[in-house]
């Protein structure tokens, strides 16, 4: 089973580049966020066509948005919070029809918190670490459960070596330390395990996102680990393959984020 997550930034501008993602990474199940287009609207026909007839999404206009689809069954779970009570679209969950038995498969788009890290004077910051908390106390309840999997654009970058530089973003939202402390406690208290750095040490350099301001992106490797997928500890020993398709950024009309997909055994 392969699973991959990619924030497309605009499923309808980017539709054409899922053709490159399903052919370099064969993935069984395609988990998007930042859509950014009303459910009305989501491109069905176009994602079916790539052969994937089992989709779900959840949308608006012009901002957020997920969507998940898959080559193999599943159901919507019925009962995802609304999260600080906003409707914005931020995730989706499911229940999957897997080889080995059914996996619970989230997809999260956390808030991106705006530029200035302090809730007092930032509105979005603050949004962002009371997602986080609530998404912390949602996975308590759940955190026994087995065949977990949690995927998405979740904003944050909290080794090291997930950003480009440790000293220079220590004050920058996305690798600040109150935002690492609260995804580490996500982590933890939803028992949850980091499946790309399963394959990939804490020490080495590991990006997902390299920004649209940089002039050459390639050259000046500016980036960072805003994209992650989580298993629950069943599934570790399960876990066969990594993969970061990091030429995608250099598609015309390519997205910020690039798809990552795991592969379980």
């Amino acid at each position: 089973m392969r699973i991959a997550t990619w924030n497309i930034n605009s499923v309808r501008l980017r539709l054409p580049l899922l053709t490159g993602v399903r052919d370099a990474l064969a993935p069984d199940v395609i988990c998007l966020q930042e859509t950014k287009t009303p459910d009305e609207f989501f491109p069905l026909e176009g994602i079916k066509a790539l052969g994937y007839p089992h989709v779900a999404m959840r949308g608006m206009k012009g901002y957020n948005g997920v969507a998940i689809f898959s080559r193999h069954p599943f159901t919507v779970l019925p009962d995802t919070p609304d999260w600080c009570l906003k409707g914005d679209c931020r995730h989706l969950g499911v229940m999957l029809d897997a080889p080995g038995g059914p996996i619970e498969l989230h997809n999260f788009y956390i808030p991106a918190g705006g530029d200035i890290p302090d809730r007092l004077v930032n509105v979005k910051f603050a949004h962002k670490l009371d997602f986080l908390a609530e998404a912390t106390e949602w996975s308590v309840a759940n955190a026994a459960a087995p065949r977990r999997v949690l995927v998405g654009d979740l904003n944050i970058a909290p080794l090291e070596h997930d950003v480009w530089s440790h000293k220079e973003l220590l004050k920058v939202v996305s690798h600040t330390p109150i935002e690492v402390e609260a995804l580490n406690r996500w982590m933890q208290k939803g028992a949850w395990y980091d499946a790309m750095r399963h394959f990939v040490p804490a020490e080495e350099k590991l990006y997902t996102w390299w920004s649209y301001r940089a002039q050459d992106w390639a050259a000046s490797n500016r980036g960072r680990r805003l994209d992650h997928v989580w298993v629950s500890p069943d599934l570790a020993p399960a876990l066969k393959g990594m993969q970061v398709l990091r030429e995608a950024r250099g598609w015309e009309k390519a997205s910020d984020h690039v798809p990552v997909m795991v592969e379980l055994g």
